[in-house]
Order: structure tokens, then C-alpha cells, then sequence
């Protein structure tokens, strides 16, 4: 393979940049027209059950399961592979056109939240729940929170995408990013090797922000690269996802939004909790 030499300039090539080439562009704003639906509660989740969106809806059935029944919430599916978020109205809630958004219409006027991490904690702040409320203990699940949000983009933009994703096989960056992953893996085993959860022996919305990304990477569950990084090797991480996946209300967050693979292990939108015994029932039927 030659020597890639940058231009001078750079510009914008529609037909490179592998997989998800079709929704990457270099500028922002709208697309087209479209405003989202509102529902009948005042939480709106718009969102994909991706790593990110999988953090707010297992956070919200948490929340229920716990008896906030102020966290209803409607879950809209928003189909980034068709370019739903460019549509006028989710640029309205999220002006970077990515998932997971919420409305919050409890407010007046209604509150917007983007970025996952951000919703977590907004929610977490105004129900009271799954964030310590002693100091060293808010500063760790916060300090474990903020530590996903700048891991996750070397683990799938990064390792996903190349190991994954990108056009041809390039071995620099996948070295690269496998030992940066590797790496990853192996603070959170060292944490887990003497902790129950991320923050201590509390269940917090740190660990509702690292389970979706790291949890399925030691299942083999994204990338299809399980062998090739010996998560076998994170027993730690996999006693830890182990016990978070057995949580009813973290199974049904993960399904709330998905649209692809196992038929039964998808819900493409959710507006009340009996939609999840429906969907059930939809599927012995056929």
C-alpha cells in the first residue's frame, strides 16, 4: 500500500470513509423539514438503541422499576442510517445530529438535553436516584461517567471502525486502537477486581454508561472481535456485565429503540410500559 501525503487542503470526498459513509458529512444543521412526534409524557426520549441510546432507556427503566413514576417516558426511533437525525426538528434538540435527545416538558419552557452523558445525569439529578449523594461518592460515579464519554470514541470510532467498519484493513491504526482498547479493558478489570460497581458498592449511572459499550465487547456481542482482543482475559468486567445483564429493568432499556437483528429482542418504540408485555404477546402470535 503507498504512503498516504495529506493536501494542502483538505476537502471532502462523498465515496470514502467506509460503512457509515452516507451520514457523515463535515458541516452541521438541518437537512430537510421534519418535526418529531410528541407523545403523551413529559420525558421524550428521540433515539437508536446503540451504545449511547441504550444508556438513557436503561436509566429510565431503572428509574420506573424503582418507583419514579415521573420517568414515563415516550422513546421515538430515530434512524440515523436514513439521515432521521438531520431532520429540522431533531437539529433543534441536538444540534450536533446525534443520538440519544430528550425533551423534558415537565419545564416551562421545555428543556432540551443532548450528549448521554449529559442526559444521565440530568435525569439522575432530577429524580434523585443512581448517583451518590456523599461527596467521594458523587465524585467517583461522576469521575467514571466522564471517563466513558472520552473512552467510547477510541473503542468504536476508533477500534469499531477500523477494525470493523473502514473499507480496507489498515494494521497501524488497528494496532493502535486494539492496544488503546486493551488498555481500556484493563483499568475497568483493576476497578472491578475490588468493586462491585464502577463508583464503589452502589449500582450508579456510570455503570449504565460503561455496560452498553464495554459489556458488549467482552460478550462479543459488537465488532465480531472477541477472539481477537482475549476479553476472556477481563474476568472482572465479565462478572460485573454478567450481573448488570441480569437486571429486568437493563433488560428491557436494551431493546427499547433496536430495529435490527432478533425480532424478539427489539422494541422500535415505547410509550408505556404495557408495550413490552404487547410486543411479547405479538410474538407468540406469529
Amino acid at each position: 500500500m503507498s504512503e498516504y501525503t495529506p493536501p494542502k487542503v483538505w476537502t471532502w470526498d462523498k465515496e470514502s470513509g467506509g460503512q457509515f459513509a452516507n451520514i457523515n458529512r463535515p458541516i452541521a444543521g438541518p437537512t430537510h423539514d421534519k418535526e418529531l412526534p410528541i407523545g403523551e409524557h413529559p420525558l421524550q426520549l428521540y433515539s437508536l438503541a446503540t451504545p449511547n441510546g441504550v444508556k438513557v432507556t436503561i436509566l429510565l427503566e431503572e428509574l420506573l422499576a424503582a418507583g419514579h413514576s415521573g420517568a414515563e417516558y415516550d422513546a421515538w426511533l430515530i434512524k440515523i442510517n436514513e439521515g432521521d437525525q438531520f431532520g429540522s426538528g431533531f437539529v433543534d434538540v441536538n444540534p450536533n445530529s446525534k443520538i440519544p435527545a430528550l425533551m423534558d416538558h415537565s419545564t416551562d419552557p421545555p428543556t432540551r438535553v443532548f450528549e448521554s452523558g449529559a442526559i444521565l445525569l440530568y435525569l439522575a439529578e432530577k429524580f434523585g436516584a443512581f448517583l451518590p449523594t456523599d461527596h467521594h461518592g458523587r465524585a467517583e460515579a461522576l469521575s467514571w461517567l466522564f471517563w466513558q464519554m472520552g473512552s467510547a470514541p477510541y473503542l468504536g470510532g476508533g477500534f469499531g471502525h477500523f477494525y470493523a467498519y473502514a473499507p480496507t484493513k489498515m494494521e497501524y491504526p488497528i494496532n493502535r486502537y486494539a492496544m488503546e482498547t486493551k488498555r481500556q479493558l484493563d483499568v475497568l478489570d483493576r476497578r472491578l477486581a475490588d468493586h462491585a460497581y464502577l463508583a464503589g458498592e452502589e449500582y450508579t449511572i456510570a455503570d449504565m454508561a460503561v455496560w452498553p459499550w464495554y459489556g458488549a465487547l467482552v460478550k462479543g456481542k459488537v465488532y465480531g472481535a472477541a477472539e481477537f482482543l482475549a476479553v476472556h482475559e477481563y474476568t472482572h468486567v465479565q462478572r460485573w456485565t454478567d450481573a448488570i445483564a441480569d437486571r429486568p429493568a437493563v433488560q428491557r432499556g436494551r431493546i427499547v429503540n433496536r430495529a435490527w437483528g432478533d425480532p424478539s429482542q427489539q422494541l422500535h418504540e415505547r410509550h408505556d410500559a404495557s408495550d413490552f408485555e404487547l410486543r411479547t404477546q405479538d410474538k407468540l402470535a406469529e
